[in-house]
């Protein structure tokens, strides 16, 4: 696995950020800087949804597996590298990330997880430092909060940021690359856009394949399986106004679904939405 995992994470230590701090913005609290955040999750502080925190900033999906499975699941990722863009791995039994930032601690820096036994939800906490052994390995996984930043900068609003919700997600129709336990649907996350956004919401992304890159779909959810937008399947519904168009990325709730289904003994993920926020700037996933 050591080739293949040191292939998967980045190429370069981040710089260290400034020391930890936060301000107020309106009702809610917005951090200075990632090691801020990470430090809020840690202490309990931080456990919504990370939705337009630390802009310009990478976050990242989680799944930890026992190495039994890990290799497997590193194939599965290598085979769907549009739900699955590896940002990071760890070594077995460690559970600090090496290449995405100061102290990150897999096992307490996100501000919500998710714990499956036997593909069963058995608990939603908020620190796992209890359940990690010696036998884990960690993956850091792209995710499309991390495009947000550029699109808002471009002029594309995101509703879902305006509205202070979490992004909706949806289970389609369409099949991953699987192994011999690991297959499933792929998993995609929507934003309605006009379509003039939409076209520029398409460049922008495209040149951001570790951040699932340019969209799946885009339009009718019917063509992918998706029958009732205002029923998601992880996240908030966010509505779709006269004019737009639904957009729909690759999500890496994939990889969690598709973990649930294969039922190991234990499988920690992030809950949907409260992602790790790592030091990597947004410029590193071009």
């Amino acid at each position: 696995m050591n080739s293949a995992v040191e292939t998967a994470r980045a190429e370069q230590t981040p710089a260290q950020p400034a020391p930890p701090q936060a301000y107020t913005r309106g009702a809610s609290v917005a951090y200075a800087n990632p090691y801020s955040a990470r430090l809020a999750a840690r202490s309990g502080v931080l456990r919504g949804h990370t939705s337009g925190l630390c802009d310009g900033y990478v976050q990242a999906n989680i799944v930890m597996l026992r190495d039994t499975w890990a290799n497997e699941f590193l194939r599965f990722c290598q085979l769907n590298p549009k739900p699955c863009p590896l940002l990071d791995v760890t070594e077995p039994g460690v559970p600090v990330f090496r290449h995405l930032g100061q102290e990150v601690d897999v096992r307490r820096d996100v501000p919500r997880y998710r714990v499956y036994r036997n593909g069963e939800l058995a608990d939603e906490p908020t620190d796992v430092e209890a359940l990690w052994t010696d036998d884990m390995v960690a993956f850091a996984i792209g995710c499309s909060f991390s495009f947000e930043h550029a699109l808002m900068e471009a002029g594309v609003p995101l509703r879902h940021i305006a509205l202070s919700r979490n992004v909706a997600m949806y289970r389609t129709s369409i099949e991953t690359v699987g192994t011999s336990r690991l297959a499933g649907k792929l998993v995609v996350s929507m934003r309605p856009m006009s379509v003039p956004d939409a076209i520029r919401a398409i460049e922008i992304t495209s040149r951001m394949p570790r951040a699932h890159g340019a969209p799946v779909h885009f339009g009718d959810p019917a063509a992918i399986g998706i029958a009732d937008l205002a029923q998601p399947d992880w996240g908030d519904a966010v509505p779709v106004q006269a004019g737009e168009v639904p957009v729909f990325w690759a999500c890496g709730v994939t990889p969690q679904s598709v973990v649930q289904q294969a039922r190991p003994e234990l499988c920690i993920t992030h809950a949907p939405g409260h992602m790790l926020i790592t030091d990597l700037r947004t410029a590193a996933l071009s």
